[in-house]
């Protein structure tokens, strides 16, 4: 019997428990409209601005055989453009997530009060985008982060989740899993990239990428054991009561258990997506199925949480 990879986060039901990140082919209409005709089990759009961004000037992503480096700079069309687009995405009949950031405060409020409108599935909070010139990341801020929640949640009536930057220390995790706690968040999506690291051409003596001095958030499979321990740590500080959607270093169908091991309900693809195409999640579905038969689990829902402790 093929094991079931459909899950269920906030209510919302998805055909797979694969999907893309936010910011890996999702900026245009017709990026939005190649995953809705792929076997991704969602639509997760860009994370959107107020006005539309170009982003960094390029060249701004660059992969390298254990992973990637970006700074995109968030480019993408405006929530205005996105609020019109979700209703016609609606004909794929598959969730809708709506990625929304700003670059201050009051942004994400206005945004948040239009794509809601829109009536995507699900909206998504990015407090993490590691890639702005001078904007730090809110998430590695508690305060900023609850307060922010707290006036964006009663504006949002679909399922809201919050995206998370890394964390390297086990006082962040309980800190910020309190914030979740008293903010109401309905899932969250770990992690972004790796913020602030540099990837070198000893060929060229030279950074892979223009903006930042080459400075960048990593992604990929290298940074799947920092993924990891983070969807660990907020599955345990929350009880497993909060549905988690990993993302990090998922390549293989054998990562996607490992994070569903470690407590995440669905994956999101990044670096493989951009690396691959669409194509990747028929793939990884092949892959993870393949797993989870192997092991004797009838589906994603049944490993979840399961990771053994010595």
């Amino acid at each position: 019997m093929t094991p079931e990879l459909s899950i269920t986060i906030a209510g919302v039901r998805f055909p797979s428990c694969f999907m893309n990140a936010a910011g890996a082919r999702c900026v245009t209409r017709e990026e939005l409209e190649r995953l809705g005709r792929s076997r991704a089990g969602a639509i997760v759009t860009k994370s959107m601005t107020v006005e539309a961004r170009q982003g960094n000037p390029e060249p701004r992503y660059f992969g390298f055989p254990s992973g990637s480096i970006n700074s995109m700079g968030l480019p993408n069309l405006g929530y205005l453009a996105y609020a019109e687009m979700i209703p016609a995405l609606r004909t794929f009949k598959k969730p809708i997530i709506a990625s929304v950031a700003g670059l201050c405060e009051d942004d994400f409020l206005v945004i948040a009060k239009e794509i809601n409108a829109s009536r995507p599935d699900l909206i998504e909070v990015n407090l993490s985008c590691p890639n702005i010139p001078g904007k730090p990341q809110i998430g590695y801020d508690p305060e900023a982060s609850e307060r922010l929640l707290k006036r964006v949640r009663p504006l949002i009536t679909v399922p809201m989740g919050v995206k998370l930057p890394p964390y390297f220390d086990p006082v962040h995790h309980q800190v910020m899993a309190e914030v979740i706690r008293r903010a109401d968040v309905d899932f969250l999506s770990l992690i972004n990239s790796v913020g602030n690291a540099l990837v070198v051409d000893p060929d060229r003596e030279a950074v892979v990428i223009k903006p930042k001095g080459g400075f960048g958030g990593l992604g990929g499979a290298i940074i799947k054991p920092v993924a990891l321990a983070n969807v660990r740590a907020f599955w345990k500080l929350l009880e497993g009561r909060v549905p988690i959607i990993g993302t990090g270093g998922v390549v293989r169908g054998i990562d996607a258990f490992e994070h569903m091991l470690c407590g995440a309900s669905a994956v999101q693809i990044g670096t493989a997506l951009v690396e691959e195409g669409v194509d990747v999640f028929e793939r990884l579905e092949r892959e993870l199925a393949a797993v989870l038969a192997q092991k004797g689990y009838g589906s994603v829902d049944s490993c979840r949480g399961k990771l053994r402790e010595l």
